[in-house]
Protein backbone atom coordinates (compact mmCIF):
# COMPACT_ATOMS: atom_id res chain seq x y z
CA UNK A 1 0.00 0.00 0.00
CA UNK A 2 2.54 3.09 -1.57
CA UNK A 3 2.06 6.78 -0.81
CA UNK A 4 3.42 9.47 -2.20
CA UNK A 5 6.48 8.80 -0.52
CA UNK A 6 7.45 6.64 -2.89
CA UNK A 7 7.51 9.62 -5.56
CA UNK A 8 5.57 10.41 -8.92
CA UNK A 9 6.81 8.17 -11.40
CA UNK A 10 6.36 8.69 -14.98
CA UNK A 11 2.53 7.83 -16.63
CA UNK A 12 5.05 6.16 -19.30
CA UNK A 13 4.45 3.12 -16.95
CA UNK A 14 0.98 3.08 -17.77
CA UNK A 15 1.68 1.18 -21.05
CA UNK A 16 2.21 -2.00 -18.96
CA UNK A 17 -0.95 -3.95 -19.30
CA UNK A 18 -1.72 -6.87 -17.54
CA UNK A 19 -4.46 -8.03 -19.58
CA UNK A 20 -6.61 -6.69 -22.37
CA UNK A 21 -5.56 -4.59 -25.16
CA UNK A 22 -1.98 -3.27 -26.54
CA UNK A 23 -0.30 0.44 -25.99
CA UNK A 24 -1.93 3.48 -24.38
CA UNK A 25 -4.73 3.99 -22.10
CA UNK A 26 -8.14 4.73 -22.42
CA UNK A 27 -9.87 7.42 -21.55
CA UNK A 28 -13.56 6.60 -22.25
CA UNK A 29 -16.17 6.67 -25.00
CA UNK A 30 -15.23 7.83 -28.43
CA UNK A 31 -16.93 10.85 -29.50
CA UNK A 32 -20.23 9.77 -31.54
CA UNK A 33 -20.30 6.17 -30.15
CA UNK A 34 -22.76 4.79 -27.47
CA UNK A 35 -21.60 3.46 -24.15
CA UNK A 36 -21.74 0.02 -24.67
CA UNK A 37 -18.79 -1.32 -26.59
CA UNK A 38 -16.41 1.66 -25.95
CA UNK A 39 -12.83 1.22 -24.10
CA UNK A 40 -12.52 1.55 -20.22
CA UNK A 41 -8.91 1.08 -18.53
CA UNK A 42 -8.62 -0.13 -14.91
CA UNK A 43 -5.63 0.60 -13.18
CA UNK A 44 -4.44 -2.38 -10.58
CA UNK A 45 -2.02 -2.11 -8.21
CA UNK A 46 -1.21 -6.04 -7.85
CA UNK A 47 -2.52 -6.54 -3.97
CA UNK A 48 -4.48 -9.56 -3.47
CA UNK A 49 -7.79 -7.94 -2.95
CA UNK A 50 -7.58 -5.28 -6.35
CA UNK A 51 -6.81 -8.55 -8.63
CA UNK A 52 -9.76 -10.78 -7.48
CA UNK A 53 -11.81 -7.41 -7.94
CA UNK A 54 -10.34 -5.82 -10.92
CA UNK A 55 -10.77 -8.89 -12.78
CA UNK A 56 -14.08 -10.15 -11.44
CA UNK A 57 -14.98 -5.94 -13.69
CA UNK A 58 -12.90 -7.11 -16.16
CA UNK A 59 -14.79 -10.32 -17.30
CA UNK A 60 -18.25 -8.54 -16.28
CA UNK A 61 -18.13 -5.55 -18.35
CA UNK A 62 -16.41 -7.63 -21.35
CA UNK A 63 -19.55 -9.79 -21.20
CA UNK A 64 -21.78 -6.97 -21.29
CA UNK A 65 -19.66 -5.39 -24.85
CA UNK A 66 -16.86 -3.10 -23.01
CA UNK A 67 -13.55 -3.22 -24.29
CA UNK A 68 -11.08 -3.30 -21.03
CA UNK A 69 -8.19 -3.17 -20.33
CA UNK A 70 -6.01 -3.73 -17.49
CA UNK A 71 -3.21 -1.23 -16.41
CA UNK A 72 -0.64 -2.36 -14.04
CA UNK A 73 0.62 0.19 -12.34
CA UNK A 74 2.63 1.81 -9.11
CA UNK A 75 0.54 3.79 -7.13
CA UNK A 76 1.92 7.10 -7.18
CA UNK A 77 1.47 7.32 -11.47
CA UNK A 78 -1.85 5.27 -11.01
CA UNK A 79 -3.74 8.62 -8.87
CA UNK A 80 -1.80 10.98 -10.96
CA UNK A 81 -3.16 9.38 -14.20
CA UNK A 82 -6.74 8.63 -12.76
CA UNK A 83 -6.21 12.44 -11.87
CA UNK A 84 -5.43 13.22 -15.44
CA UNK A 85 -7.86 11.35 -16.95
CA UNK A 86 -5.39 8.99 -18.43
CA UNK A 87 -6.72 5.82 -16.32
CA UNK A 88 -10.85 5.54 -16.20
CA UNK A 89 -10.93 3.31 -12.97
CA UNK A 90 -9.36 2.16 -9.75
CA UNK A 91 -10.73 0.11 -7.51
CA UNK A 92 -8.29 -0.41 -4.29
CA UNK A 93 -8.27 2.83 -3.04
CA UNK A 94 -7.83 2.81 0.80
CA UNK A 95 -9.40 5.18 3.16
CA UNK A 96 -8.55 7.29 5.04
CA UNK A 97 -5.50 6.21 6.61
CA UNK A 98 -3.49 4.21 3.78
CA UNK A 99 -3.97 6.48 0.67
CA UNK A 100 -4.56 9.62 2.77
CA UNK A 101 -1.71 11.36 1.20
CA UNK A 102 -2.53 10.37 -2.08
CA UNK A 103 -6.43 11.65 -1.41
CA UNK A 104 -5.10 15.13 0.03
CA UNK A 105 -3.53 15.72 -3.11
CA UNK A 106 -5.73 14.37 -5.81
CA UNK A 107 -9.18 13.69 -4.53
CA UNK A 108 -11.13 16.91 -5.76
CA UNK A 109 -10.17 15.73 -9.31
CA UNK A 110 -11.15 12.27 -9.27
CA UNK A 111 -14.81 10.77 -8.73
CA UNK A 112 -15.55 8.91 -5.58
CA UNK A 113 -18.13 6.35 -7.20
CA UNK A 114 -18.22 4.19 -4.14
CA UNK A 115 -17.25 1.80 -1.04
CA UNK A 116 -16.85 -2.14 -1.82
CA UNK A 117 -15.37 -2.88 1.40
CA UNK A 118 -15.46 -1.69 4.38
CA UNK A 119 -13.47 -3.63 6.89
CA UNK A 120 -10.10 -3.49 5.87
CA UNK A 121 -7.27 -2.87 8.45
CA UNK A 122 -3.86 -2.84 8.59
CA UNK A 123 -1.89 -5.55 10.94
CA UNK A 124 1.12 -7.23 12.47
CA UNK A 125 1.01 -10.58 12.13
CA UNK A 126 2.47 -14.11 13.83
CA UNK A 127 1.68 -17.29 12.74
CA UNK A 128 -0.33 -19.15 15.25
CA UNK A 129 1.80 -21.01 16.55
CA UNK A 130 3.63 -18.50 18.27
CA UNK A 131 1.53 -18.85 22.07
CA UNK A 132 3.20 -16.36 24.08
CA UNK A 133 3.28 -13.55 21.43
CA UNK A 134 -0.45 -11.93 21.56
CA UNK A 135 0.07 -8.34 21.29
CA UNK A 136 2.03 -6.14 19.50
CA UNK A 137 3.54 -4.97 23.27
CA UNK A 138 4.56 -8.41 23.95
CA UNK A 139 7.10 -7.91 20.87
CA UNK A 140 9.34 -6.04 23.05
CA UNK A 141 12.62 -7.80 24.46
CA UNK A 142 12.18 -10.63 21.87
CA UNK A 143 14.31 -9.31 19.16
CA UNK A 144 16.89 -11.99 19.29
CA UNK A 145 13.81 -15.16 18.79
CA UNK A 146 12.89 -12.87 15.65
CA UNK A 147 16.07 -12.51 14.47
CA UNK A 148 16.07 -8.76 14.68
CA UNK A 149 13.40 -8.47 12.21
CA UNK A 150 10.14 -7.33 10.96
CA UNK A 151 9.89 -8.07 7.59
CA UNK A 152 7.68 -5.70 6.05
CA UNK A 153 6.33 -5.02 2.02
CA UNK A 154 7.31 -2.64 -0.07
CA UNK A 155 9.37 0.66 0.92
CA UNK A 156 7.26 3.86 0.87
CA UNK A 157 4.41 1.98 1.81
CA UNK A 158 1.32 3.04 3.33
CA UNK A 159 1.36 -0.40 6.04
CA UNK A 160 5.69 0.03 5.94
CA UNK A 161 5.44 3.91 6.87
CA UNK A 162 2.42 3.09 9.71
CA UNK A 163 4.77 0.42 11.62
CA UNK A 164 7.96 2.30 10.68
CA UNK A 165 6.58 5.74 12.30
CA UNK A 166 3.79 4.86 15.01
CA UNK A 167 3.89 1.16 15.72
CA UNK A 168 7.78 0.69 16.55
CA UNK A 169 8.14 3.99 18.33
CA UNK A 170 4.74 3.46 19.99
CA UNK A 171 5.48 0.14 21.63
CA UNK A 172 9.37 0.67 22.21
CA UNK A 173 10.62 -1.89 19.14
CA UNK A 174 13.66 -0.20 18.18
CA UNK A 175 15.62 -3.22 18.97
CA UNK A 176 13.61 -4.26 15.16
CA UNK A 177 14.94 -3.53 12.04
CA UNK A 178 11.73 -2.92 9.29
CA UNK A 179 12.41 -4.96 6.38
CA UNK A 180 11.07 -2.88 3.25
CA UNK A 181 11.27 -5.54 0.16
CA UNK A 182 8.58 -6.51 -1.63
CA UNK A 183 5.17 -7.96 -0.82
CA UNK A 184 6.33 -11.21 -2.73
CA UNK A 185 9.35 -11.44 -0.60
CA UNK A 186 7.45 -11.19 2.43
CA UNK A 187 5.08 -13.78 1.80
CA UNK A 188 8.24 -16.27 0.79
CA UNK A 189 9.93 -15.05 4.21
CA UNK A 190 6.26 -15.91 6.05
CA UNK A 191 6.11 -19.22 3.99
CA UNK A 192 9.71 -20.42 4.70
CA UNK A 193 9.14 -19.98 8.51
CA UNK A 194 5.79 -21.84 8.76
CA UNK A 195 7.08 -24.46 6.72
CA UNK A 196 10.33 -24.67 9.72
CA UNK A 197 7.59 -23.20 12.86
CA UNK A 198 9.84 -20.80 13.47
CA UNK A 199 9.56 -17.14 14.38
CA UNK A 200 8.34 -14.88 12.43
CA UNK A 201 6.70 -11.26 12.53
CA UNK A 202 5.40 -9.36 9.09
CA UNK A 203 3.51 -6.33 7.98
CA UNK A 204 -0.12 -7.65 6.62
CA UNK A 205 -3.26 -6.04 5.67
CA UNK A 206 -7.32 -7.65 6.13
CA UNK A 207 -8.40 -8.84 3.58
CA UNK A 208 -5.33 -10.98 2.02
CA UNK A 209 -5.22 -13.95 0.84
CA UNK A 210 -2.81 -14.89 3.53
CA UNK A 211 -5.20 -15.51 6.16
CA UNK A 212 -6.92 -18.48 3.88
CA UNK A 213 -3.50 -20.10 2.89
CA UNK A 214 -2.18 -19.97 7.03
CA UNK A 215 -3.55 -20.14 10.51
CA UNK A 216 -1.91 -16.66 11.75
CA UNK A 217 -2.79 -14.31 14.21
CA UNK A 218 -2.98 -10.66 14.02
CA UNK A 219 -1.68 -8.82 16.85
CA UNK A 220 -3.36 -6.73 19.58
CA UNK A 221 -2.68 -3.16 19.12
CA UNK A 222 -3.64 -1.15 22.35
CA UNK A 223 -2.16 2.00 21.36
CA UNK A 224 -4.07 2.11 18.13
CA UNK A 225 -0.77 2.19 16.19
CA UNK A 226 -1.74 0.61 13.11
CA UNK A 227 -4.89 2.77 12.99
CA UNK A 228 -8.56 2.48 12.82
CA UNK A 229 -10.05 0.26 9.71
CA UNK A 230 -10.92 1.49 6.64
CA UNK A 231 -12.52 1.74 3.22
CA UNK A 232 -11.91 0.05 0.02
CA UNK A 233 -13.59 2.63 -2.28
CA UNK A 234 -13.70 2.44 -6.33
CA UNK A 235 -12.46 5.96 -7.75
CA UNK A 236 -13.06 7.27 -11.58
CA UNK A 237 -11.69 9.71 -13.82
CA UNK A 238 -13.33 13.16 -13.63
CA UNK A 239 -16.49 12.94 -16.12
CA UNK A 240 -16.45 8.81 -15.71
CA UNK A 241 -20.05 8.91 -14.32
CA UNK A 242 -21.55 10.94 -17.42
CA UNK A 243 -19.95 9.21 -20.02
CA UNK A 244 -20.45 5.74 -18.31
CA UNK A 245 -23.58 5.89 -16.08
CA UNK A 246 -24.80 2.34 -16.72
CA UNK A 247 -21.10 1.41 -15.65
CA UNK A 248 -21.48 3.95 -12.94
CA UNK A 249 -24.70 2.61 -11.67
CA UNK A 250 -23.19 -0.88 -11.46
CA UNK A 251 -20.22 0.30 -9.39
CA UNK A 252 -22.30 1.96 -7.09
CA UNK A 253 -24.46 -1.13 -5.90
CA UNK A 254 -21.02 -2.87 -6.10
CA UNK A 255 -20.29 -4.74 -2.29
CA UNK A 256 -18.35 -7.36 -0.92
CA UNK A 257 -19.16 -9.40 1.99
CA UNK A 258 -15.93 -10.69 4.19
CA UNK A 259 -16.92 -14.32 3.23
CA UNK A 260 -17.37 -13.39 -0.70
CA UNK A 261 -14.01 -11.73 -1.05
CA UNK A 262 -12.46 -14.62 0.98
CA UNK A 263 -13.94 -17.33 -1.75
CA UNK A 264 -13.45 -14.64 -4.44
CA UNK A 265 -9.86 -14.53 -3.44
CA UNK A 266 -9.69 -18.54 -3.54
CA UNK A 267 -10.98 -18.77 -6.27
CA UNK A 268 -8.98 -16.28 -8.62
CA UNK A 269 -5.71 -16.57 -7.04
CA UNK A 270 -5.73 -19.67 -5.37
CA UNK A 271 -7.20 -22.23 -7.72
CA UNK A 272 -6.74 -20.11 -10.82
CA UNK A 273 -3.16 -18.18 -10.38
CA UNK A 274 -2.62 -19.02 -13.94
CA UNK A 275 -5.78 -17.33 -15.42
CA UNK A 276 -7.23 -15.04 -13.09
CA UNK A 277 -9.95 -13.65 -15.59
CA UNK A 278 -11.03 -17.88 -15.99
CA UNK A 279 -11.27 -17.75 -11.83
CA UNK A 280 -13.42 -14.77 -11.95
CA UNK A 281 -15.94 -16.35 -14.58
CA UNK A 282 -16.03 -19.51 -12.42
CA UNK A 283 -16.74 -17.54 -9.28
CA UNK A 284 -19.55 -15.53 -11.45
CA UNK A 285 -20.80 -19.34 -12.71
CA UNK A 286 -20.90 -20.00 -8.71
CA UNK A 287 -22.52 -17.05 -7.20
CA UNK A 288 -25.63 -16.31 -9.79
CA UNK A 289 -27.02 -14.01 -7.17
CA UNK A 290 -23.98 -11.77 -7.07
CA UNK A 291 -24.65 -10.62 -10.60
CA UNK A 292 -28.85 -9.89 -9.79
CA UNK A 293 -27.58 -7.64 -6.56
CA UNK A 294 -25.40 -5.57 -8.79
CA UNK A 295 -26.74 -5.14 -12.01
CA UNK A 296 -30.38 -6.21 -11.29
CA UNK A 297 -31.93 -6.77 -14.97
CA UNK A 298 -28.94 -6.19 -16.62
CA UNK A 299 -27.99 -9.34 -15.46
CA UNK A 300 -29.98 -11.46 -17.67
CA UNK A 301 -28.94 -13.32 -20.10
CA UNK A 302 -25.23 -13.14 -18.74
CA UNK A 303 -23.16 -16.06 -18.99
CA UNK A 304 -19.65 -17.35 -17.76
Amino acid sequence: MLTLGAGVASLALLATACGGGGGGVATGPEEGEGEGGQAISIGLIPWEEGIAVTNLWKVILEEKGYDVTVENVDVAPLFQGVAQGDVDLFMDTWLPDTHGDYWEQYGGEVEDIGVWYDNATLELTVPAYMEDVNSIADLKGMGDEFGGEIVGIESGSGLVRTTKEEAIPAYGLEEYELVESSTAAMLAELDSAIAAEEPIVVTLWRPHIAYADYDLKDLEDPEGAMGDGEQIHTIGRAGFGEEFPEVNGWLQNFALTDEQLASLEDVILNQNPDDEEAGARAWLQENPDFLTEVLGEDAEGLEF
